[in-house]
């Protein structure tokens, strides 16, 4: 059975989850303000010239990429990502909040937003509304309760278990087709709960609702850094029902806004900023070798 879990009292208190300091950030890194690239500018499409800006939406806190402080305020890497590319495009980037992968995705086809920063899950499927700008390689793994009780090491240890997932992602996709597996063999049931974000979905293993969560290795690192001590990490090394995951930017299908980003995000990652960014929020592992669009063959 799979449940789609949202109510006030869990994301507030989830909230408070992010209110301690930023795991891994490296405060004595400083990063360098952006010189205007003309050349890059003035491949802009000309209604974003013109406005002077783009907004980038998300779906709430995925730390340390994206931690949202109010609908309009974000820090974390990939904002301090934005923030570089928008100075090198000559332009303010604005961010929104909004409820769900599903909203964001469908507010970029529409028009409402020029792009997600993301990271996002890069897949097939995904490409053929979408562009993927490619800057990071992600692994998916587990987060449970300290000393892990439920001994899951693995995506196969899951049957049985009560896995809490972000709703519209990957993940989701993964631990469905997981559970109908655990069915077919007659095993112990699966119960997928499907929560809107990323705070909440954690906050449920805390409390004991969920068993585990299985989410993307970055932001469930930065999870258990500030459960002190109440939670660990699971399956990591672990293939997990994945194959090589990208997770980039998203912009419309064909839209050349693409091209421009790819071009600002391998010029930041030729001056170094790219790596001071990663290096400060503690994402070494997760830099990716070379931008691309649409790197996933999955």
């Amino acid at each position: 059975m799979t449940m789609i879990v949202k109510f006030a009292g869990a994301a507030a208190l989830a909230v408070a989850l992010l209110q301690a300091p930023a795991f891994a950030q490296d405060a004595s890194i400083k990063i360098p303000e952006q010189k205007v690239d003309e050349a890059l500018r003035a491949k802009l499409p000309e209604a974003i010239r013109t406005a002077g800006k783009m907004i980038s939406v998300n779906n709430g806190s995925f730390p340390p990429y994206e931690i949202v402080t109010d609908a309009k305020t974000m820090t974390g890497a990939a904002a301090e990502l934005s923030d570089a590319i928008g100075q090198l495009l000559g332009v303010k980037i604005e961010h929104a909040t909004v409820s769900g992968l599903a909203a964001a995705l469908s507010g970029i086809a529409a028009g409402r937003y020029q792009f997600a920063m993301g990271p996002i899950g890069d897949f097939k499927t995904r490409q053929e509304a979408n562009d993927f700008v490619d800057y990071v390689r992600e692994y998916v793994i587990f987060a449970v309760q300290k000393g892990n009780p439920k001994a899951i090491a693995s995506l196969d240890d899951t049957c049985g278990k009560k896995i809490a997932v972000m709703s519209a992602g990957s993940a989701e996709k993964v631990i469905k087709a997981q559970a109908e597996k655990c069915a077919a063999e007659g095993k112990p049931a699966l119960e997928v709960m499907s929560f809107t974000d990323q705070p909440t979905s954690i906050l449920s293993v805390r409390s004991r609702r969920s068993d585990g969560f299985f989410s993307s290795q970055a932001p469930l690192t930065y999870f258990v850094q500030q459960a002190k001590g109440d939670l660990e990490l699971a399956a990591v090394g672990k293939a997990n029902g994945f194959q090589d995951l990208f997770q980039g930017a998203v912009v419309p299908k064909g839209s050349p806004l693409g091209e421009v980003l790819l071009a600002s995000i391998k010029a930041l990652k030729a001056n170094g900023t790219y790596e001071a960014i990663f290096k400060k929020w503690g994402l070494e592992n997760n830099m990716i070798g070379e931008p691309g669009i649409n790197l996933s063959k999955n």
